[in-house]
C-alpha cells in the first residue's frame, strides 16, 4: 500500500460523509418546513447545533473563543449562520430542495468575487475570470432565465425564491474572506480553532434568532415527529458534527481538498430531492449545476490545462 493511498484513506471517509450530510441538509429543511416557519427552521437547527458543539467542545477540551474575538464572531454568525439559514429556508418555501442545493454550489464563485473586490493583492487572472463567467452562466441555466411566463404555471422563475438563495450565498461569499481576515488567517493575533469558532457562531446565532422567532413564531402547523427529527438531524449533523468532519479533512488533507466538498453536495441534493421528495428535476438544473461546478473548480485553479511537452 502506497503512502498516497494511506493518506487518502485517512480523510476520504470523513469527506464523503460530510458531502452526504450537507447534501441532505436541503431535504431536512424541506421536511422541517412542514411544521416550522423559515425562521423557526433556522432557530431550531442553530439550537441543536449549539448543544452538539458545546458537548464536542467539552469532550475535546476546546475552550470558548477569547474575549477579543466575540465581536468578529457576531458578524461571522450573521453571515455564515443566521441570515443565510433563514434565507435558504424561506427560499425552499418557493423552490425545490434540489434547486436550492444547486444554487448553494455557487458559493465558491461568490467567495471569489468578494475576494477579488476586497483584496487588491488577489489578481483577476484569465483563468479566474473564465471560471466566474462559466459558473454564472451555469446559474442562469439552473434558474432557466428563458422562462419568463412567471412561476404560477410551474415553469417560470420564482424571482423571490431565487433572490433569497442568491442573497444567502452572497452572505457566504462575504463570510469566508471576513472570517479569514479577522478570525482564522495568518495575520490574526490568535487564530481560532474551527470547533471554537463554530461554537461561538452558534451561540451568537441563538442570540440573533431568538427575538425574531419570538416575534414571528417558531411553527405554522401542528408539530409532528418528521419535521422535528429532520431539524434534529439538520442541527446535530449539519450544524454540529459537520464542522468536526470538515476540520478532520482540512487536517488530514488540506483546505483546498475540503472546499471541494461543495461540488458534491448539489449532486446529493438533486438525487435526494428526486427520490425522497419526488421533486421534478428539469433538464436545465443538472446541466447548469455541472457548469457551476466546472466554473468554480476552474476559478479556484483546480482545473488547469496541462502544459504540453515538446
Amino acid at each position: 500500500m502506497t503512502t498516497t493511498t494511506k493518506s487518502v484513506r485517512t480523510w476520504l471517509p470523513s469527506y464523503l460523509v460530510l458531502a452526504l450530510i450537507w447534501g441532505f441538509s436541503f431535504y431536512f429543511m424541506m421536511v422541517g418546513l412542514q411544521a416550522f416557519t423559515p425562521v423557526g427552521v433556522a432557530f431550531t437547527r442553530i439550537a441543536f447545533g449549539a448543544v452538539t458543539l458545546i458537548i464536542v467542545s467539552v469532550v475535546t477540551k476546546t475552550p470558548l473563543p477569547p474575549r477579543w474575538a466575540w465581536k468578529y464572531i457576531f458578524a461571522a454568525s450573521l453571515l455564515f449562520v443566521s441570515v443565510p439559514w433563514m434565507l435558504f429556508a424561506f427560499g425552499e418555501t418557493r423552490v425545490s430542495s434540489a434547486f436550492a442545493g444547486i444554487i448553494n454550489g455557487a458559493t465558491p464563485l461568490m467567495t471569489l468575487v468578494v475576494i477579488l473586490l476586497v483584496f487588491p493583492e488577489e489578481k483577476p487572472t484569465r483563468q479566474r475570470m473564465l471560471g466566474l463567467a462559466l459558473g454564472f452562466v451555469g446559474i442562469l441555466v439552473v434558474v432557466g432565465i428563458w422562462n419568463t411566463d412567471g412561476a404560477e404555471n410551474g415553469s417560470g422563475i420564482d424571482l423571490l425564491g431565487v433572490s433569497a438563495l442568491i442573497l444567502a450565498i452572497s452572505c457566504y461569499g462575504i463570510a469566508f474572506p471576513f472570517t479569514r481576515r479577522y478570525l482564522t488567517g495568518p495575520t490574526v493575533r490568535e487564530p481560532l480553532a474551527p470547533i471554537s469558532l463554530a461554537t461561538g457562531m452558534m451561540l451568537w446565532g441563538l442570540v440573533i434568532t431568538t427575538p425574531i422567532v419570538a416575534f414571528t413564531g417558531i411553527t405554522n402547523a401542528e408539530l409532528t415527529a418528521a419535521p422535528l427529527i429532520a431539524m434534529a438531524a439538520l442541527g446535530v449533523l449539519g450544524s454540529g458534527f459537520a464542522y468536526v468532519l470538515n476540520f478532520k479533512v482540512v487536517t488530514d488533507a488540506d483546505a483546498t481538498t475540503a472546499s471541494t466538498v461543495t461540488y458534491i453536495t448539489p449532486l446529493v441534493a438533486v438525487i435526494v430531492g428526486a427520490i425522497l421528495l419526488n421533486e421534478h428535476i428539469t433538464w436545465n438544473q443538472p446541466l447548469g449545476g455541472l457548469l457551476v461546478v466546472v466554473g468554480a473548480a476552474t476559478a479556484q485553479g483546480l482545473l488547469r490545462p496541462k502544459n504540453r511537452t515538446h
